[in-house]
């Protein structure tokens, strides 16, 4: 089977914001910057009331405001950021064999993924997990690194998804 499709920034934009909130790690930091600050912030009601002259009910109703507003808001932020990252990280470096045209052929030993700068293959066995969004199916080789084919560009999504499943064990 051989795909042509055209990957854009917006397909790895969308893979790497898919993968940061579908990674533990990347989840677990995000609960403790999400919730560490608002503790935070209650610490520095008491000590504004302690060590100040404000009264601690009316530092705890202000502090704790911000917390629940940081809490409520802070996911966004994050992942504004990682974007934001990501967005830079693509523009500092040459990125032509990334983007671009691509070609992927799937064989009975693995795939083979070709562009104008090359080509990369994998076995089945080296294609750790499939998984998908509404935009695109990641093949994962590696816990952090997958062949994006978007689904605009696929003539049978179903056909494909179910040709991976067979072979991805």
């Amino acid at each position: 089977m051989e795909i042509r499709y055209h990957l854009t920034e917006e397909d790895y934009l969308n893979f790497n914001m898919f993968h940061v909130k579908n990674s533990k790690a990347a989840m677990r930091s995000l609960n403790i910057q999400r919730f560490l600050l608002p503790i935070i912030f209650i610490i520095a009601a008491y000590l504004a009331s302690t060590y100040g002259d404000m009264p601690f009910v009316t530092a705890f109703v202000i502090y704790f405001i911000i917390a629940v507003l940081w809490i409520i808001f802070y996911p966004k932020i994050f992942y504004r950021h990682v974007k934001r990252m990501t967005k830079r990280m693509m523009n500092e470096g040459k990125n032509e064999g990334m983007l671009g045209e691509h070609v992927l052929r799937m064989t009975d030993e693995g795939i083979v993924d070709s562009s104008a700068n090359g080509e990369t293959r994998v076995t089945w066995a080296g294609i750790v997990e499939m998984k998908e969004d509404q935009n695109n199916i990641y093949l994962y080789n590696s816990g952090v690194s997958a062949c994006i084919l978007p689904k605009r560009e696929l003539h049978d999504v179903e056909g494909v998804r179910n040709y991976l499943a067979g072979k991805i064990k």
